[in-house]
């Protein structure tokens, strides 16, 4: 097990990345608040899919591939930054809508696959979170990384990712935070729409500087 013992530091550094607040913090908390907690969880996984993505892909050399095609991180910087945006959009054009009580009984199923896809897109169109994990693979993978090593990352980052996102999910789903959000839904949903929608243009104009 000593052999392994290189992927203690990358774990702390992944999880400390995941608690960061940024998009995917920004979505389960809104769902987890205005919806339901359990499409709130249904993203978490999502979230935790996306991010085992972006740990397989780094592991086999993410950073290589934007050096030798700068073209490529141009244009999932750009793309991912529109997504954002487009979520903002959705997020202030709700800030209008009526919430329906939590008390209320439901009148249909909640969207489980709609939340698990919507949860894996929003942690794919994030070009830091590739950076993060290829930086730090590339920091901290031993030159020889022993066998499984890329198998072990991408369970780790699930487990990582999801346990915080589902942490996130129930204690922002709970009666008084539901209760406080149907009070200031308006003022709560444009700002985090406002917060979304910058950290998407400044993705795109990032991505579209000289």
């Amino acid at each position: 097990m000593d052999q392994y013992i290189f992927l203690l530091p990358i774990a702390t550094l992944l999880l400390f990345g995941a608690m960061t607040p940024g998009p995917s913090f920004i979505l389960v908390a809104q769902t987890a608040m205005s919806k339901s907690r359990l499409e709130a969880m249904c993203i978490s996984i999502g979230l935790g899919l996306g991010a085992s993505t972006f740990a397989f892909v780094a592991s086999i050399g993410l950073i290589a591939l934007f050096d030798a095609v700068p073209e490529a991180y141009i244009a999932f910087k750009v793309l991912g930054g529109l997504y954002l945006c487009y979520l903002g959009f959705i997020m202030w054009r709700d800030s209008k809508s009526k919430v329906v009580s939590s008390d209320a009984p439901l009148t249909k199923k909640p969207a489980v696959f709609k939340a698990v896809f919507l949860g894996l897109a929003t942690q794919l169109s994030n070009p830091k979170t590739a950076i993060v994990f290829s930086s730090v693979f590339a920091a901290l993978l031993p030159a020889q990384a022993p066998a499984y090593t890329t198998s072990i990352l991408v369970i780790g980052v699930f487990v990582l990712n999801v346990s915080w996102y589902l942490f996130v999910a129930v204690l922002l789903s709970s009666p008084k935070a539901q209760a406080s959000y149907l009070k200031f839904k308006t003022h709560i949903n444009k700002g985090l729409a406002l917060l979304m929608g910058s950290l998407g243009s400044r993705f795109v104009a990032e991505g579209l500087k000289p």
